[in-house]
């Protein structure tokens, strides 16, 4: 709401216009001395007031508060549909170029909630080119322009900025926000299901990567438990792509295989690429773990087809490394070697614990090629990489390799050295994205 000597004059002016007296302005519900009073800015009006005089002058409250016409807000909102939508069936640089147009327009309006939207949608861009620290920032930015509202408001900002932390390889951050977020909610007794479901559904991830199952377990059995409540489809549809991951972990296949289906209808009915390529990818990984590797070198590939032509680098080249780990169990090491090495050449900047994956498998393919010095460079520097981020899942499997290599060449001591590195951690079978249970609050039940 502006000024009141700014909404006084903006009610004089139509006043005016609309040939009324202060009188015939204020009855029935006023007099004509608050109508003065109020035309003279020596008052501020109550929203019911400005309501009724609103009504009175023929004009929206939402012009008369703040000068703005209504229909450029809606317009506005309109356009950011508009924007959200063409992000899930176009290009992330088409849509990041409109949400920047649209975050100009909001700033100029003064319009809060659609310049924090603007944002969330800057942010949802970055993820999908691989911009981690823009997407932060951008996730950040939203969320300080909401801190006045209900931390529910607030969900998607954090989810955004966990997420971001997570790709970039910083579990146990990303668990501290999820989880703290969570806590919050319960303590101040605004358990929002859709805020909810948002939460859990984001912290599985970063639980199976850190090994943390039973959480990530109970996370999806909370989240599936609110489902219902939920009235956003997209969301409903990204909560059964995480579950997948906890019936996986726990040998489920079929289950994991019928949530990704579950997912997977519903991305294909409302036409979202992106996450019908994530689809694509976990079907892929469930197939390799089946042992079904033609099937999950089809399933890739289509995923990395889908990014690559929405230019979602990071998830492109994340899925590459899930790809190159098939070609290599196919025998097909040179293909393998191919897409591991280009990926490398981006270094880390696709996250620690891919990077991490990446150098895990050259090394397995130096080792089955003979190469063992290859290989042990391979192993130390995705040991240092794991070791950042907090994958202990990987990093366990990883010892054990190490010690093995260098058992079998003699080095006895360093071998013994490599497996004590890796005792306290679980070794997990899996992939790159496989991987102790983080150091934050026990996780809470709602």
């Amino acid at each position: 709401m502006d000024e009141p000597a700014a909404i006084g004059h903006r009610v004089q002016r139509l006043r005016t216009q609309r040939g009324l007296t202060q009188r015939q302005l204020a009855e029935p519900s006023y007099t004509p001395a608050y109508v003065s009073t109020l035309e003279s800015g020596k008052v501020r009006p109550s929203e019911t007031a400005l309501r009724f005089l609103a009504e009175q002058l023929g004009t929206s409250y939402e012009e008369l508060a703040t000068g703005r016409p209504a229909h450029l807000a809606t317009e506005l909102r309109l356009a950011l549909t508009d924007a959200h939508q063409q992000l899930a069936t176009g290009t992330a640089d088409e849509a990041a170029l409109r949400y920047r147009r649209l975050l100009a327009d909001a700033e100029h309006l003064g319009l809060v909630p659609e310049q924090a939207e603007a944002l969330l949608g800057l942010g949802d861009c970055a993820l999908e080119t691989g911009e981690l620290v823009d997407a932060g920032h951008h996730f950040q930015a939203a969320e300080r322009l909401l801190a006045e509202e209900p931390l529910p408001r607030r969900a998607r900002a954090i989810r955004g900025r966990a997420v971001a932390h997570l790709l970039a390889g910083e579990l146990r951050y990303a668990c501290y926000l999820l989880e703290s977020t969570i806590d919050e909610l319960g303590a101040s007794g605004l358990a929002d299901p859709e805020a909810l479901v948002i939460l859990y559904a984001a912290v599985i991830g970063p639980y199976i990567d850190m090994g943390a199952h039973a959480r990530a377990a109970h996370a999806a059995e909370l989240a599936l438990a609110l489902a219902p409540q939920v009235g956003d489809p997209a969301l409903v549809a990204g909560m059964h792509r995480q579950v997948a991951r906890t019936f996986l972990a726990e040998g489920r296949t079929a289950d994991a295989d019928a949530s990704l289906a579950k997912a997977q209808a519903i991305y294909q009915q409302l036409s979202l690429g992106t996450d019908l390529a994530h689809c694509h990818w976990m079907r892929g990984y469930v197939q390799a773990q089946n042992g079904e590797l033609a099937a999950a070198e089809k399933e890739l590939r289509a995923a990395r087809d889908m990014l690559n032509a929405r230019r979602a680098a990071l998830f492109t080249a994340q899925v590459e490394v899930e790809l190159a780990d098939v070609l290599r169990r196919l025998g097909r090491h040179g293909e393998a070697s191919d897409l591991l090495s280009a990926f490398l050449e981006l270094g880390d900047r696709h996250g620690a614990v891919h990077a991490g994956g990446a150098h895990r498998l050259l090394g397995l393919i130096a080792e089955e090629r003979g190469d063992s010095e290859t290989a042990e460079e391979h192993y130390v520097k995705a040991l240092g990489l794991l070791e950042r981020s907090g994958a202990s899942g990987d990093l366990a499997d990883l010892c054990r390799l190490l010690g093995d290599l260098l058992r079998r060449g003699g080095r006895t001591e360093a071998a013994l050295d490599a497996y004590r590195t890796g005792l306290g951690h679980r070794s997990l079978p899996g992939t790159t994205t496989l991987g102790p249970a983080p150091t934050a609050t026990a996780f809470p039940r709602h």
